[in-house]
C-alpha cells in the first residue's frame, strides 16, 4: 500500500515539474496530484 502511494506521488511530482507552465496551471496540477494520491490510497 505504501509503496502505490509513493509511486503515485513520484509520478504525480514528475507531471507537476514537468507541466506546471503558469500559476494557473501549477493550482490544476496539484488538484491533480492529490487526486491522484486520494485515489492510490483508496
Amino acid at each position: 500500500m505504501i509503496k502505490k502511494i509513493a509511486t503515485a506521488a513520484m509520478i504525480a511530482g514528475a507531471v507537476l515539474v514537468s507541466a506546471c507552465n503558469t500559476i494557473a496551471g501549477a493550482g490544476e496540477d496539484v488538484e491533480s496530484v492529490g487526486e491522484t494520491v486520494t485515489d492510490a490510497a483508496e
